[in-house]
């Protein structure tokens, strides 16, 4: 696979107030994001996370270390505008990217500025708002609008200038459940569809089952990279972390502590519905034989 974001023993610490010493956020940390892949980025508040997010498209620069974006090092001024068409940004506050007084014309702000031309940007436009179903509000003023139908106009932005990589802030922590799972059937589509390497900081456990690797941020270092499946099995670690697993990982979990043969490794509702039917088919096999 080749890789698309290159974290390379990266450190970063904000500026010191007076009479104080800097606090490294972040420890060392390398980190390899390849073509295609949707890498889920799990962590406590303070942990990191989002400093390593921002440092993915040159908003951070790390204090040591190098962040390559396609062989691109984004401490290198010049090249900060190719890298941000690349990877595109979505924060956890929708208000820190809309600019425009109308929702279609804040979706088509990045796209005038990129130069596309008018039709296509049209296409762009109304196939980005559809994707978050927010089309129906295209002549909407977004100061109308509820946090989360701003988040979901944010996300259409990014959409819309199709980067090669899209990184996420909690880009779903304002919205409802039913607001959550559109945005991550939009999430997949990108990925699985249209080969969009997506990085997703998240709080959401069930956001982080859907995705191809699960990275987990302990104070300012990688404390795990692996599938979902492996690092959700690990569920007294993250515990330990201060994080939770699913909700169906926990429930299995808890009855493999009272003694029920379940897999430590199910992480959706649908493998705990055929893991719970299975064990009790047997025991009602059992009861019969004897």
């Amino acid at each position: 696979m080749q890789p698309l974001l290159q974290l390379e023993n990266v450190r970063f610490h904000y500026p010191a107030e007076e009479d104080t010493v800097p606090e490294e956020v972040v420890k060392g940390v390398s980190l390899t994001v390849n073509r295609g892949e949707l890498v889920a980025v799990l962590g406590h508040n303070g942990s990191g996370k989002s400093t390593l997010a921002k440092m993915c498209n040159g908003i951070l620069l790390p204090t040591e270390g190098r962040v390559l974006v396609d062989g691109m090092d984004t401490a290198h001024e010049e090249r900060l505008q190719e890298i941000r068409r690349r990877v595109g940004m979505v924060f956890q506050n929708p208000d820190n990217q809309i600019v425009a007084t109308i929702v279609e014309e804040d979706v088509a702000f990045a796209l005038e500025n990129m130069g596309v031309p008018q039709p296509e940007m049209r296409q762009r436009v109304d196939e980005a708002l559809k994707a978050v179903h927010m089309y129906d509000y295209r002549n909407h003023a977004p100061h109308q609008l509820s946090g989360g139908q701003k988040q979901r106009v944010a996300i259409a932005g990014i959409i819309a200038m199709r980067p090669e990589c899209i990184v996420m802030d909690e880009p779903t922590a304002m919205l409802d459940p039913h607001g959550r799972g559109q945005v991550m059937r939009t999430i997949r589509k990108l990925n699985r569809e249209f080969g969009i390497t997506v990085l997703l900081i998240t709080h959401e456990m069930d956001e982080a089952a859907q995705c191809d690797r699960v990275v987990v941020v302990d104070h300012g270092t990688i404390r795990m990279d692996d599938t979902p499946r492996n690092v959700f099995a690990r569920v007294a670690e993250m515990k330990e972390i201060g994080l939770d697993v699913p909700q169906v990982t926990e429930l299995a979990e808890l009855l493999r502590q009272g003694g029920y043969p379940l897999d430590s490794h199910i992480i959706t509702e649908e493998e705990c519905v055929a893991a719970l039917y299975q064990l009790l088919k047997g025991r009602e096999t059992i009861g019969a034989d004897s």
